[in-house]
């Protein structure tokens, strides 16, 4: 599992092509330092065209042959924005490496031959002018897995502290059954158009013939299928709020066995019974999620403090000088066959020229 996980972390062959003259990138230059420690050009360089290939292998058909010029929030373009990620990534990695000691993490011999053995295969895997526009030496490659090795050892052992005991009453899931009658259907070509008006009263009559029937403890499904529609299942909470918020604040008011009105919307009616004010299944399950939001948060808030403790600069000029419109990098892709340890190879993705 463990050389799994580096193999995909550097997973792939690289495919990169000058586009424009490149800026004189040194590879010992500083990018940024984090207190007393340096990110050199080289390893800010090569995260940065492994986020960038991702990007380019896997989105571009989306986001435009233009994809870097183009927005992406807050005033940046994607290239700014996936940059500042980048660095901002690099910095937390170092100082969780700063912060190993205190929570008993260490990288061992056998992630150390592990790292090695993932460096000499990507070195062996692309090419000498490839591998120079990334900065993929073997010192740099080494590097970054080291910290992305730490990465993942630090997050483990972070999230070891958080709180992962939920009651029943902070999770609880109720469940209901429940039918939707649309006000739209479909043209001749297939796009959705509202009902007339005297279809709608009529639909709503249905609606309303459910709601009756349910309230003189008739079965859901049965009167469903009278009206020609049909029941879905939805657990929930108060702070659901799909399909539609009224349903769910309506429902949430109800006892076990209790069914609602005619709850009427813009897009049609809706009808429900609340069948479990405790559903197991879906309780559990909401546990579960609770504890990976308090991990997650534990483990953001914690690099969050070390951030504002720790003295971080960064060297824009040099920073600049790696370009993602002058440089293109895409990865021969490899995708993982779900649920085992295969990798299949796709030699179809060619190099942007």
């Amino acid at each position: 599992m463990k050389k799994r996980l580096f193999a995909l972390a550097l997973a792939g062959v690289l495919a990169a092509a000058t586009l424009t003259g490149c800026g004189s990138l040194k590879g010992d230059e500083t990018v940024a330092t984090v207190d007393d420690t340096k990110i050199d050009a080289d390893l800010a360089n090569f995260f940065a065209r492994y986020t960038q290939a991702t990007y380019e292998t896997y989105y571009s058909a989306y986001l435009g042959e233009d994809m870097w010029n183009s927005d992406a929030s807050d005033g940046e373009t994607y290239e700014e924005s996936v940059k500042s990620s980048v660095l901002k990534s690099l910095e937390d990695m170092i100082l969780l490496e700063k912060h190993m000691e205190d929570y008993d993490v260490s990288i061992t011999d056998e992630d150390k031959a592990m790292i090695k053995e993932t460096t000499q295969q990507f070195l062996n895997d692309n090419s000498l002018d490839d591998k120079n526009l990334v900065s993929g030496n073997e010192k740099t490659v080494n590097r970054a897995l080291t910290l992305m090795a730490v990465q993942q050892k630090m997050r483990t052992a972070i999230q070891a502290g958080a709180d992962t005991e939920v009651s029943d009453e902070e999770a609880a899931q109720k469940s209901m059954d429940y039918v939707f009658i649309s006000y739209q259907t479909k043209d001749d070509s297939g796009n959705s158009k509202d009902v007339s008006d005297d279809e709608k009263a009529q639909l709503k009559s249905q609606a309303e013939a459910i709601a009756s029937g349910l309230k003189e403890g008739e079965d859901l499904n049965a009167l469903a299928e009278e009206q020609g529609a049909t029941v879905q299942t939805l657990t929930f909470d108060k702070d659901t709020t799909s399909p539609d918020e009224d349903l769910i604040k309506t429902a949430d008011t109800l006892g076990e066995g209790e069914s609602t009105d005619v709850i009427e919307t813009e897009k049609g009616c809706y009808v429900a019974k609340v069948t479990s004010l405790l559903d197991r299944t879906a309780t559990d399950s909401k546990k579960s999620q609770i504890v990976q939001e308090r991990q997650t948060k534990l483990y953001d808030d914690t690099v969050k403090k070390w951030r504002k403790k720790a003295d971080i600069k960064v060297h824009k000029g040099v920073w600049k000088k790696v370009s993602f419109q002058k440089v293109s990098v895409k990865m021969k892709t490899e995708t993982q066959t779900p649920y085992t340890d295969q990798v299949q190879t796709d030699d179809q993705a060619q190099t942007d020229n």
